[in-house]
């Protein structure tokens, strides 16, 4: 059995607002991600990008303990997932300008009408994420629902703080964990178009 308390965190567990250097022991720069899933970002990103902490915040329990395993097993000091609502995560607990990056992959899309009201991505969570970020801090999204997208795009271009920059080119994978996540790498071997975008702050 992996040890992954290490690793992970509920979000209830923490006192708002969090503190990095007490929750990696460094003053590294850090990368938020919305959604991890399983964490297979993390995964990769961490090893591609050591000096910097990483930390996905995941609503489900069982991806959030999955991504934790995953992290565990090859011992990626620099990550943690935190269980819970990102939204509640960035509004209430994420200290103003103290993350490098913050990275949207593949948010549920809620088809249902009903439901959309549950789309992680609004214009209050764009305010949260211009507030988290340090200046020149990076917004990174994926996507592949175009109506979505759509939204996205609609609600960045109301927000002046972010300046909108070419998005990055997807490699061509090499293995089944050369991708950003599960679903891109299902998406991706679909033939589905993925929407892409990067923003800047300030």
């Amino acid at each position: 059995m992996v040890d992954t308390a290490p690793f992970s965190f509920e979000l209830s567990a923490l006192d708002p607002p969090v503190c990095w250097r007490a929750i990696f022991g460094n003053e590294l720069p850090v990368e938020v991600e919305v959604g991890s899933g399983k964490g297979l970002f993390l995964a990769n990103a961490s090893v591609q990008r050591p000096e910097h902490n990483f930390v996905g915040v995941e609503m489900s329990r069982k991806y959030a303990q999955r991504a934790a395993e995953r992290l565990a097993k090859r011992g990626l000091t620099n990550v943690k997932v935190v269980i819970g609502d990102a939204r509640l995560f960035l509004s209430r607990y994420v200290p103003a300008a103290s993350i490098r990056s913050l990275h949207v992959y593949f948010p549920d899309p809620w088809w249902k009408t009903r439901h959309k009201k549950r789309r992680v991505f609004s214009a209050q969570f764009v305010a949260d994420v211009a507030r988290s970020l340090e200046p020149g801090g990076d917004f990174f999204i994926a996507t592949d629902v175009e109506e979505y997208f759509g939204l996205m795009h609609t609600i960045m271009s109301g927000h002046l703080a972010f300046t909108p920059l070419p998005p990055p080119e997807p490699n061509t994978p090499e293995h089944d964990l050369d991708y950003l996540t599960n679903f891109e790498r299902k998406y991706r071997l679909e033939g589905r178009s993925i929407f892409r975008a990067h923003y800047r702050l300030g």
